[in-house]
């Protein structure tokens, strides 16, 4: 069997098996229809006025392929005009997390942009397409981009991550650090009811204490995840889900958070693999409130977890 036979061969199994087990949503395309449903049900204003923040959405994959990527595009444009507060300007070029560009921005989303396996290092994914570099001086650079851009955010950057671009550096501790924690695992896709840690909290007064209820995939995580520095905002009880490899290590898994690094913040959420969640009114004023805490202008408590309610 040629190669590209076996990578056929693979491909064909992997869709077999994950068409038995997944419980996911149906993929649609993005159509005028639907770009005007998004419209009626965003936010018509932001939370806390402020200047019109400039935002970098990141949007390259080398590893998975999330089909909400383009959606995400859409949503965040949609968002940015209905609010009045955004400027969206999307990238796919490594040349993204240069200093100089990194500087004309006040946050940076990552959409999805999951690299691939095993390094798990999307710097070093993207300089390793289209160049003679050698291993040697792909690494170096890869490591340089990873510093630019952990320096943008120590120094009052902001940064959300959208779902599965929680791997974007998944095998770095010190990255891990700043996002909060590095992808471990998930199980199928299935219908879960997300919580709110704390109804009270600024950037989950969109759900008025009832949480939500949605299909997806629940993340699992590992790293610095479990030294707890960052300030929760949504979870599921771990006993509900089906199909864990294991028993879980608590009886809840966080599946969003915000944290402070250096100067800079950082929010992640979890929910957002299906394009469905953004037909749900309170989940795009989440994602308004999360750019806006971000960029510096709606505040909310961001301190670690206390120690006394770490999850056993």
């Amino acid at each position: 069997m040629n190669i590209r036979a076996y990578f056929l061969s693979a491909a064909a199994l992997i869709l077999i098996v994950s068409g038995a087990n997944a419980q996911g949503l149906e993929e649609f395309k993005i159509t005028p229809e639907w770009t005007s449903k998004i419209e009626s049900l965003a936010p018509k204003t932001i939370r806390v006025k402020a200047p019109v923040r400039k935002i970098m959405m990141f949007s390259q994959h080398t590893g998975f392929y999330h089909w909400t990527i383009p959606h995400n595009i859409e949503m965040f444009k949609i968002l940015a005009q209905t609010t009045g507060g955004f400027e969206i300007t999307n990238f796919r070029d490594i040349s993204a997390f240069d200093k100089e560009t990194l500087k004309k921005f006040d946050a940076v989303v990552f959409n999805n942009c999951n690299p691939s396996g095993p390094k798990r290092d999307l710097f070093y994914d993207l300089l390793s397409i289209n160049t003679s570099l050698d291993e040697a001086a792909i690494t170096q650079a890869a490591q340089q981009y990873e510093k630019n851009f952990m320096d943008y955010i120590e120094g009052g950057g902001g940064l959300m991550i959208l779902h599965g671009a929680i791997t974007v550096q998944n095998n770095s501790m010190p990255f891990s650090k700043l996002t909060g924690g590095s992808f471990d695992y998930h199980p199928k896709q299935q219908r879960m009811h997300v919580k709110e840690v704390d109804s009270e909290h600024p950037l989950v007064q969109a759900f008025d204490g009832n949480g939500f209820t949605h299909v997806d995939e629940p993340y699992f995580f590992k790293n610095a995840y479990f030294e707890y520095d960052f300030h929760p905002l949504l979870y599921i009880d771990t006993g509900t889900l089906e199909g864990t490899k294991e028993k879980p290590k608590s009886p809840i898994t966080y599946v969003s958070w915000i944290k402070r690094y250096g100067k800079g913040r950082v929010f992640y959420t979890s929910p957002s693999h299906n394009a469905q969640i953004m037909e749900n009114p309170e989940f795009l004023q989440f994602i308004v409130d999360g750019l806006q805490y971000v960029t510096g202008d709606l505040k909310a408590d961001d301190s670690p977890l206390p120690a006394s309610k770490r999850p056993n």
